[in-house]
């Protein structure tokens, strides 16, 4: 799944690896704020040991961890971001 045609490159740590990247955009404050939750899917075996703070490089444009939980038995995560 991580090799499909949506993944993107992702380094962080000195170790590079796809991940599938969301950008969902949010209206909020009756349609006067707009909010982007930034969260990438990766395996748990490339990514699974980041932490809040944690940089991390998505198709280049880096990025700050502000969570990881894991998905599926453990085997992929979901990591939280914000941009740098």
């Amino acid at each position: 799944m991580l090799d499909s045609p949506f993944a993107v490159s992702c380094t962080a740590s000195g170790k590079t690896a796809n991940g599938i990247l969301s950008e969902p955009t949010q209206v909020v404050a009756d349609g006067m704020v707009l909010f982007t939750d930034y969260t990438l899917r990766t395996k748990a075996s490339d990514f699974g040991a980041l932490v809040a703070n944690d940089s991390i490089t998505v198709a280049d444009i880096d990025y700050t961890v502000r969570e990881t939980r894991s998905m599926n038995d453990g085997l992929e995560v979901m990591i939280s971001l914000q941009k740098t």
